[in-house]
């Protein structure tokens, strides 16, 4: 799957915001996971748990727990699909 930085940072938001209950608008790609309302570690699991299945990648644990904006995953996120060979 082919997505550009941008197309990535719109689909992280947007699970972001249905995860938390949040208006897309109300949220920036710099904003802190860990300050949103609502965002305790089960839900930020739940929303890595989904990005992984929409793109079809596995993000590495020590990736993920060292994240704490949507800009940072969406880099990840990029280069694990960079490297995945299909």
């Amino acid at each position: 799957m082919s997505a550009s930085h941008e197309q990535i940072v719109a689909t992280i938001t947007g699970i972001v915001t249905e995860e938390l209950g949040l208006t897309t608008g109300s949220v920036a790609p710099s904003t802190d996971l860990r300050s949103m309302q609502g965002a305790d570690s089960v839900k930020v699991l739940r929303m890595i748990a989904r990005i992984e299945r929409h793109y079809d990648v596995e993000l590495d644990d020590e990736d993920i727990f060292t994240l704490s904006s949507i800009h940072d995953v969406a880099l990840v996120v990029a280069g694990a699909l960079a490297l995945d060979p299909a």
